[in-house]
């Protein structure tokens, strides 16, 4: 039997949204799975050795909210930094790994991680910005394996 394989595009790049692709890769990494993480537009957040991503409520009314708070109340400044520490420190309690171990776990197990040659062209993204141990490609370069993948996920 062959080694299964997953396919998977990164678009978003906050700190809520940079969890299911990591995770999901890793997870599928130990299982056995060959992976490869497309990460485009916004997702190339995520590979940004500094990886200053935050979490947002405003847009996003499924967020639970330890306490009720207007939408008024949310779009203040320093709102989201404020929001995010506290999404961070739940985390750390629960024994959640961070954004950039998740990564790095990724890197270990062999996750190919390929940063949209498109998009960094287009915001003109210095490659000097980005980890090491990732490629560089277009859509065509992902589908080459997408298309023979067991599963792909667009996140």
């Amino acid at each position: 039997m062959s080694e299964k394989k997953l396919a998977i595009i990164a678009t978003k790049g906050s700190l809520d949204w940079g969890y299911p692709p990591f995770i999901l890769a890793s997870t599928a990494a130990a299982l056995g799975y060959q992976v490869q993480v497309f990460f485009t537009f916004y997702g190339l957040q995520l590979l940004k050795k500094n990886m200053d991503v935050k979490v947002t409520s405003l847009g996003n009314p499924g967020m639970p909210m330890p306490m009720p708070m207007p939408v008024l109340l949310q779009a203040l400044p320093g709102m989201q930094s404020m929001m995010t520490m506290m999404m961070k420190k739940k985390m750390a309690s629960k024994g959640v790994a961070s954004l950039e171990d998740l990564r790095a776990l990724c890197l270990e197990a062999d996750v190919k991680m390929i940063a949209c040659q498109m998009t960094v062209d287009l915001f003109d993204m210095p490659t000097s910005e980005f980890i090491d141990g990732i490629e560089y490609g277009g859509a065509a370069t992902f589908f080459e394996f997408a298309g023979e993948s067991d599963i792909t996920l667009f996140i």
